[in-house]
């Protein structure tokens, strides 16, 4: 099978009739968002994922869905206690035909503090849906059930297959659920010609891709010695001193003054950015309850870890021969200094044409349900495309969902029940398009 070299517009009638189906669902949708938020699939250390799974077979399977469970064995981050679960649920149409594949991550952050909600769900009010992973992404994942499950009812001859997954770890990289996927063969382009994940992008944009990161950790080496008597030491958290006034010095004032033509949202971010996720050294933190004093020790290795977004204009060796020569630098300054960078992962920036066929019927999708133009996006973090495009070598995949992007991992984290049915129509208007042959 080959993709469709243009968008098709989807027949009128049958679109208002899905969309009165997708209305009618509205009850359906707040319980199945609600039902996903009960479940805290919180990641790390990645809990209940069996457990989400399990729902997802339950809930697709009465709509005829045929369903694969599929651990992840071996892959980052499972264990016997941790189990990486995943799931693929797919409907055959009455005739061949090419295959949309909706992909949503399981998986949600830790809660942090802030909260005045609950968040699993039990808040409903006005127009919102409260919890942890509501925007991020479950309701993208219930408007999906809805947009597929409506046009299954709305074109029950439809061509093709449509499919639901729902995959681990996406907050931790996805090494455990999508790259685990489509190393096995799930998102081959012979298997799946269209992908859309339902990331809170804004029901009125499309995502076609996502900036370059690199993580690393950056070491410095000292010498341990009695606290009493520094001088027979070498202090490794000053050698890091010098590395993150460097950084402050140089490093960041460069990086803000490159900026990229891709279309990044928030406009802050459409320069190079990097954080320092963390940093640590000397002795290691005691455990709870704890109340002695720690050993006088001069500590003889710091270790930061960073997460350096570059932008398609940067090449990645490049990015990384930068902070090889900033250490080089401090090294030629201070006696003494010994470093070690570390990679951890790295993904290359990516972007398709708006003209990709999945991108196309999108965007006529939202004209047709929102009667304007949508806007074209790159976020500025990744997400599962980098696997679906790099491993499965499927390069006809957006990211497009309802919620709003800000409130994702923030406190009072909702998801508004009318951009979940907007959506819905959208992605439902698409499979008219893609799947509805005459």
């Amino acid at each position: 099978m080959t993709l469709s070299d243009a968008p098709k517009l989807a027949d009128e009638k049958l679109a208002e009739s899905l969309f009165l189906n997708v209305d009618a669902r509205r009850e359906e949708l707040i319980e199945t968002t609600v039902d996903l938020l009960k479940i805290p699939t919180f990641n790390p250390p990645g809990d209940n994922y069996l457990e989400i799974c399990e729902y997802l077979e339950t809930r697709l399977s009465r709509s005829g869905f045929e369903i694969t469970k599929r651990r992840a064995e071996g892959a980052l981050g499972d264990s016997d206690k941790y189990p990486r679960w995943n799931i693929i649920a797919r409907h055959q149409g009455k005739r061949p035909g090419e295959c949309m594949h909706f992909n949503s991550h399981t998986d949600i952050v830790s809660l942090g503090e802030g909260w005045t909600k609950d968040p699993f769900g039990k808040d409903i009010e006005d127009d919102r849906i409260y919890g942890r992973g509501a925007c991020d992404m479950k309701g993208g994942l219930a408007a999906s059930i809805i947009a597929a499950e409506a046009f299954i009812q709305t074109c029950p001859d439809y061509a093709g297959s449509i499919e639901i997954s729902g995959t681990a770890d996406e907050e931790t990289g996805g090494f455990g659920g999508v790259a685990w996927l489509a190393e096995q063969g799930y998102f081959d382009p012979s298997r799946v010609q269209h992908v859309i994940i339902p990331e809170p992008l804004n029901k009125d944009r499309i995502c076609l891709g996502h900036r370059g990161v690199w993580w690393a950790e950056i070491e410095t080496k000292g010498h341990i010695a009695h606290g009493s008597m520094p001088f027979l030491g070498d202090c490794a958290v000053r050698h890091m001193s010098a590395v993150l006034a460097e950084m402050e010095e140089k490093l960041f004032p460069l990086l803000g003054e490159r900026q990229t033509a891709m279309p990044v949202v928030p406009p802050q971010a459409r320069q190079s950015t990097m954080n320092i996720n963390s940093i640590h050294g000397g002795q290691e933190q005691p455990e709870d309850g704890y109340t002695g004093y720690p050993s006088p020790l001069v500590p003889d290795r710091c270790v930061i870890t960073i997460d350096r977004r570059y932008l398609i204009e940067e090449k990645p060796a490049e990015v990384k021969a930068e902070i090889d020569a900033l250490m080089r630098r401090i090294q030629q300054q201070r006696p003494g200094f010994k470093y070690e960078i570390r990679d951890l992962f790295e993904v290359e920036p990516i972007m398709i044409d708006k003209s990709a066929p999945v991108a196309a019927t999108v965007t006529k999708a939202i004209e047709a349900v929102m009667g304007k133009t949508p806007e074209y996006v790159i976020s500025p973090g990744t997400y599962d495309q980098k696997h679906i495009d790099r491993i499965g070598k499927l390069k006809n995949c957006i990211a497009y969902g309802p919620g709003i992007l800000e409130l994702a991992h923030q406190p009072d984290e909702w998801i508004g029940i009318t951009d979940m049915l907007d959506s819905a129509k959208v992605m439902g208007h698409a499979l008219i398009s893609l799947l509805h042959q005459t």
